[in-house]
């Protein structure tokens, strides 16, 4: 399997292609401003065309199946459907079709669950034109590829573990002591800090430190995130 590879999205993207074979791409993109400004940009490519946008999430696998497209872009905020689970599909149905993600901020869960799906690769809605074709171009290739913000950080570790192990658990990937497992389950039974530390018998700073660390290492940002991977997690 090959590596995540942010690097080779600068270098593609520089490189010249050459235009005797086109890239086919699906855009599912519920945003028609956004989907339409990105058919164009892709569109004034040499090596690139869009044979098909889709606004919602309603006959993917028909639309895939019709236009052969070799990458499908899709945006990980459609509510419409579960992404991962077409992923899986479009995987199982047609192999060779080759999926990426596209978000402003995914979450370590959303990027775990695409990558056991299948997808390829994730693009930030905020990156560079650079970063965007350059993405496609090397997923085309079949390289996967994370953003340049998240290669070499804990979020990468956990997505290699985590299909490498294929037990779908993130935190089977992360190393937690017991102290912070047994915060985290509390912040989920939507325990304060005070009430926390009451309950294990430790100060209300130590618990504040614990539940730093387990942020850094969940690349979470919230209480309430925590406990939403918790309930994840556990079902």
């Amino acid at each position: 399997m090959r590596q995540w590879d942010s690097q080779s999205i600068i270098r593609n993207a520089g490189e010249k292609h050459r235009p005797m074979k086109k890239i086919r791409i699906m855009i599912i993109e519920d945003n028609r401003v956004l989907r339409d400004g990105i058919a164009i940009m892709l569109n004034e490519q040499p090596d690139m065309q869009v044979v098909a946008t889709i606004g919602t999430g309603n006959e993917i696998l028909l639309k895939t199946s019709q236009k052969k497209p070799h990458i499908i872009l899709m945006d990980l905020g459609l509510k419409s459907f579960k992404e991962s689970s077409v992923v899986g599909s479009i995987r199982k149905n047609m192999p060779e079709v080759k999926v990426i993600g596209m978000g402003f901020v995914p979450t370590q869960l959303d990027i775990v669950e695409f990558v056991e799906a299948g997808a390829l690769g994730f693009i930030l809605k905020d990156a560079t034109v650079k970063e965007f074709l350059g993405t496609i171009r090397s997923v085309s290739q079949g390289i996967k590829v994370l953003p340049p913000p998240l290669t070499g950080s804990l979020f990468s570790y956990i997505i290699e573990r985590a299909v490498k192990e294929g037990k779908g658990k993130v935190a089977s990937a992360v190393r937690m002591t017991k102290r912070e497992r047994e915060i985290t389950a509390l912040i989920a039974e939507s325990l304060s800090n005070k009430e926390i530390a009451q309950q294990l018998n430790i100060a209300t700073h130590t618990v504040k430190s614990h539940v730093h660390n387990i942020m850094e290492k969940l690349a979470l940002h919230t209480r309430l995130q925590i406990a939403k991977f918790t309930h994840d997690e556990n079902n």
